[in-house]
């Protein structure tokens, strides 16, 4: 589905991919993981992680963006495939300075909100978790209407009306401390990476692959 959404994106931003450097493949947790990243012309940074493990038994995908150039709000897509289970999450983080409309988006949670809803549980980063998040679970066989909700939601996202940002510190400000308070307060991926890596290098994977912070 990762490839999907890429193609999606490159419709509309031109991508330049970007050297992971030695987090282009890592292992943890019994997980292999390849990972990408990329400079979206106009949007900003594009990230892609994949991994398979237990035998082929559990995948996982991840696409990220962190926009700098346009004033939308953090986006992260995890799919997760395991013991005949199928998880999308969405989560989209308040990093707006503005007021964007995401009407749009809403428009599309409601199309699909008869797929069956999975508990999100509680964060820390629940204050600056959007409503136009999905979290869903169900059985392998809503594959296919898991992907139409993803692609739906994604198009909406991408083609929202949001003002260019016009000298983007601020805006990689907002970006920066959301990446911070992973490190520094944890999340489902990070801990994994943080245990298997230490924090300094899962630090560098964050900051400078995952969501280009630094860069």
């Amino acid at each position: 589905m990762t490839d999907k959404l890429l193609d999606v994106l490159k419709e509309k931003y031109t991508l330049t991919k970007l050297d992971a450097g030695e987090f282009a493949s890592l292992k943890a947790s019994g997980m292999k993981f390849s990972v990408e990243a990329y400079r979206a012309e106009g949007l900003g940074h594009v990230s892609v992680m994949r991994a398979k493990g237990f035998f082929g038994l559990m995948k996982m995908d991840t696409l990220m963006i962190v926009p700098t150039d346009i004033d939308l709000p953090l986006y992260s897509y995890d799919r997760i495939y395991a013991m005949g289970n199928d998880t999308l999450i969405v989560e989209l983080y308040n990093t707006l300075i503005t007021d964007t409309d995401l009407s749009a988006l809403d428009g599309v949670k409601a199309k699909f909100a008869d797929l069956p809803e999975r508990d999100p549980g509680e964060h820390w980063y629940d204050s600056i978790k959007l409503a136009q998040s999905i979290s869903k679970k169900g059985k392998k066989a809503l594959k296919n209407s898991f992907d139409a909700f993803a692609e739906a939601h994604f198009n909406a996202y991408i083609n929202t009306n949001a003002d260019q940002v016009t000298g983007n510190a601020e805006k990689k400000e907002l970006s920066a401390r959301y990446v911070d308070g992973l490190l520094s307060q944890g999340g489902p991926s990070t801990d994994v990476f943080k245990k298997e890596l230490g924090q300094e290098k899962t630090s560098l994977l964050f900051k400078r692959v995952l969501f280009g912070t630094d860069l």
